[in-house]
């Protein structure tokens, strides 16, 4: 082959495939390395920040009367519930089991499981379940939906057979976004959901539901009381301002340490639920205890419409009533795993 790249015949008096030597490329040049650097274009880069504007009250009408030019911006109050919206919201990577427990009945118990569902179903993006594991004819359906003709019963006969959402959903009902699971309504058939039938149940739910609430019976010795506490990640004591009520709460977290769940006690929340009070009842005293005790204490005051007995709906609620929700499914909500 001739040294300039020409073509040249092979031995078979064919010519050569004329070859050609390239010419090297600058780096410089096929990098763009001599190119200023270029900022990226994102939506931060390219908007102009605008300043946070309030959403309610007098700061948001003398927002609008001034048609922008005066922006107090948002007050305490509103950033204070931005934060518990935020809170409330927090993501979770994996299922959490929140059980709602007391030795004593009447104090509240089903209202505090009532309105924890309803407000993390409402403001939550995944699923919420809250399940009715009283053995004594649970009312946790009765104030969500009134619906308990399909209980839990039906869903530990069909176990076996269940494996998508769709068919979990035949077996509870909806209150709003939030999924209901009834307890058996036969008092005398209460005893046949025991701690094993509580764990796979819970294995079940696990598979199809973020946050899973569970309004416990009043029978700590119970069996399926036992599971419940097991598998709890987080635990919710309900008591009342008065000598029985506040005496039965902290004999529930005195029992807890002696069998073994000290820690699920010392991060419980306590929930003093206000219908029954008395000035002769030192409200600061019994609520300082439990602060000593407990993670939080939150106080759920005297609501007419919760005292009726009937369906809950957080539009009904007072206003004093509705914030104390909130306010306990954001303390809830600080332990989720994001």
């Amino acid at each position: 082959m001739h040294e300039n790249g020409s073509a040249a015949a092979d031995s078979g008096g064919n010519p050569a495939v004329e070859t050609t030597t390239a010419t090297a490329v600058d780096d410089s040049t096929a990098t763009g390395a001599d190119e200023p650097a270029r900022e990226e274009l994102t939506g931060d880069s390219i908007l102009r920040t605008r300043p946070d504007e309030p959403s309610f009250g007098w700061r948001r009408a003398l927002l609008r009367a001034t048609g922008g030019l005066v922006n107090p911006g948002p007050g305490p109050e509103e950033l204070r519930r931005r934060d518990v919206m935020h809170r409330i919201r927090r993501p979770l990577v994996q299922s959490h089991r929140i059980a709602v427990t007391s030795i004593k009945g009447g104090v509240g118990k089903t209202t505090v499981s009532t309105l924890l569902g309803l407000v993390m179903a409402e403001h939550r993006g995944d699923r919420v379940i809250a399940l009715d594991a009283n053995p004594d004819a649970g009312t946790l359906a009765e104030r969500l939906t009134g619906e308990s003709s399909v209980t839990v019963r039906e869903l530990l006969r069909d176990l076996h057979r269940i494996d998508s959402w769709t068919e979990v959903s035949r077996y509870t009902s909806l209150a709003g976004r939030l999924q209901v699971l009834a307890s058996e309504q036969d008092p005398a058939a209460g005893d046949a959901f025991n701690r094993q039938e509580y764990e796979q149940i819970c294995a079940l739910l696990d598979r199809f539901f973020n946050v899973i609430i569970t309004d416990s019976g009043t029978g700590l010795v119970h069996s399926a009381m036992e599971g419940t506490l097991k598998l709890a990640d987080s635990v919710i004591i309900v008591g009342a301002p008065t000598v029985d009520g506040a005496g039965r709460a902290a004999k529930t977290l005195d029992w807890m340490h002696a069998h073994g769940h000290g820690s699920l006690a010392a991060d419980a929340v306590t929930v003093l639920s206000c219908d029954r009070t008395s000035v002769d009842v030192d409200l600061p005293r019994i609520r300082e205890h439990f602060a000593t005790r407990c993670r939080a204490v939150i106080e759920i005051p005297h609501d007419p419409h919760l005292a009726t007995g009937g369906r809950v709906s957080l539009d009904r609620l007072r206003p004093r009533t509705r914030e104390a929700a909130y306010e306990l499914a954001a303390v809830m909500a600080d332990r989720f795993v994001p």
